[in-house]
């Protein structure tokens, strides 16, 4: 069986050769008949025999020459009346192109055709006639299967382009995905570690603070890192059930009425926070979510950065007005950072307003602090 697909694939390989070899063959055995048989016409055998073996063995490269082929036949008809040659050269001629050339090689052999076949005696406008039908045959023929060849090619071509594309759609969606989770994992466990690395530096720089405080500061230190594992595992969970192909989200939806948890939760950890949070319970969930994203990154910068300075969050919106939310703080006294930052934070935040159709400002203050400002529509 692997030999007969060996001997299979060399065939197909070399068919184009064989095909030539066959019309050369065919044609000089027409040309042998025609010159034996006594031509009827006014053309000497020799004549017959040696234009007709020229032409024939003209077809071997009619492939790679086929206008020069067809001009060869096209003289070959002209002076020695010799069919055969011009008609298989006219085939091929037809397949490869259907333009210009081949409109006035085809006259040319119509004319060849009258010149070469009009008989020693009796109706001479006898090939004026049957030209057309004859020449026109082979022309049809082969315009007809370099159409299709030609229609093979382009619907193969669309379908590797289509292929092509849906494997790079296929390659933006997972690169959109793992964007997407990165930044989901950071939303959701940035926040926490900040608030375990405040607790615990809280500790570090005040030793002396006795038992009830330090069971206090680890209670809250444990139950931080409960919830961040919590929300891990949902994210991983979501991961390993391909959920998140489907829309949903990779961690707990947060909502606009999550802030005030969000700011007590920083308090907790010994920033001192004001907030002023004046948004109405209708607030659509993707606003919601927003906001709180926003709130939240910017509270992560100061556990991370700005530790222990006084520090103000603004959210007020309206249906129609949108809504502002607008964090600042002090500038902070130590320069050093509890927690190495990436810099992805804020500008996977700017991606997410951008997206929600509103636009977000980050930047230092006049006097040394921070503000994050951010507006969403409504």
């Amino acid at each position: 069986m692997q030999r007969l697909r060996r001997w299979y694939a060399w065939f197909v390989r070399h068919a184009p050769r064989f095909r030539d070899l066959m019309y050369v063959g065919f044609s000089l055995l027409t040309i042998v008949l025609q010159a034996a048989g006594g031509n009827p016409g006014w053309h000497p055998d020799w004549m017959v025999f040696a234009l007709g073996a020229i032409a024939s063995l003209a077809l071997w490269w009619r492939r790679k020459y086929p206008v020069l082929v067809t001009v060869m036949a096209v003289v070959a008809m002209g002076v020695a009346g010799i069919f055969m040659p011009i008609g298989l050269a006219l085939l091929t001629l037809a397949i490869r192109r259907r333009d210009l050339v081949l409109a006035v090689l085809t006259f040319a052999a119509y004319v060849a055709y009258v010149i070469g076949n009009r008989p020693a005696s009796g109706d001479p406008t006898v090939p004026i006639f049957t030209g057309p039908f004859v020449i026109g045959t082979w022309v049809a023929i082969g315009a007809y299967i370099g159409a299709r060849r030609d229609l093979m090619v382009s619907l193969r071509d669309r379908a590797e382009r289509a292929e092509s594309e849906r494997e790079l759609r296929a390659e933006q969606a997972r690169l959109g995905e793992r964007a997407r989770i990165a930044q989901e994992m950071h939303d959701v466990l940035a926040h926490k570690v900040s608030l375990i690395a405040l607790h615990a530096g809280g500790l570090e720089v005040n030793p002396a603070v006795g038992p009830e405080k330090v069971e206090s500061t680890a209670g809250l230190i444990r139950e931080t890192a409960r919830q961040a594992m919590e929300d891990l595992r949902e994210v991983l969970g979501v991961l390993r059930t391909d959920l998140s192909q489907s829309g949903a989200e990779l961690a707990p939806v947060p909502r606009a009425a999550d802030l005030a948890r969000l700011v007590e939760a920083s308090r907790a950890a010994g920033v001192q926070v004001t907030s002023s949070l004046t948004l109405p319970d209708e607030v659509p969930a993707l606003v919601g979510r927003t906001v709180y994203r926003v709130v939240q990154e910017a509270l992560t910068n100061v556990h991370k950065h700005a530790r222990g300075v006084t520090t103000e969050v603004l959210v007020k919106g309206a249906p129609g007005t949108g809504v502002n939310v607008r964090v600042t703080n002090v500038r902070p006294v130590a320069a050093d950072s509890l927690l190495p930052g990436s810099g992805a934070g804020l500008v996977g935040l700017r991606e997410r307003v951008t997206l929600s159709g509103g636009r977000l400002d980050a930047g230092p203050t006049q006097d040394g602090g921070w503000r994050v400002e951010a507006w969403l529509p409504w």
